[in-house]
Formats: structure tokens, C-alpha cells, sequence
């Protein structure tokens, strides 16, 4: 089953994407999936270890099934000083 959601990118992941946002359908069964999808298409570099996920503003698990409607935010890791 296809679901809509729309993915927010942060930090490396948004420059890689050439975006903050996007929305798509994808009928990825769980949010690891989702981000192989993603991954694979905008060539991210960082393995699922080294982010967490968020879905609809709440850390979610990678094993949670993708929802049609939501909002998922991939979130690397944050350096700064």
C-alpha cells in the first residue's frame, strides 16, 4: 500500500537533498525502508546508526510502519560549539 508523507531533512542530509523537504508516495513498509528508499535516491552517506527518526514531531522507531499523511524528519547527528 502507497503512502504519502512528507520527509523533512536537516543538516548534511538537507544539503544532499538540495532541500529542506519533500513530499512523495512510497510503499516502504517501515521507516528503515524509508530511508533506504531516500538514501538511495539522494545519495546520503550516513548509515541508519548515526540518525534518529521522527514522525509527526515525536522520535518514532525505525521498525514503526510508514503512516500515509505524516510527517517523518531524518536527523543526523548535530555538531557544534
Amino acid at each position: 500500500m502507497m503512502a504519502r508523507v512528507t520527509l523533512l531533512y536537516f543538516a548534511s542530509l538537507r544539503d544532499a537533498a538540495g532541500a529542506a523537504s519533500e513530499t512523495l508516495e512510497s510503499a516502504a513498509p517501515d521507516l528503515a525502508a524509508l530511508y533506504e528508499e531516500t538514501r538511495l535516491r539522494h545519495g546520503f552517506v550516513l548509515p541508519l546508526a548515526h540518525l534518529r527518526v521522527a514522525v509527526d514531531g515525536a522520535f518514532a522507531a525505525w521498525t514503526d510502519a510508514v503512516r500515509d499523511g505524516t510527517e517523518v524528519a531524518f536527523i543526523p547527528p548535530v555538531s557544534g560549539g
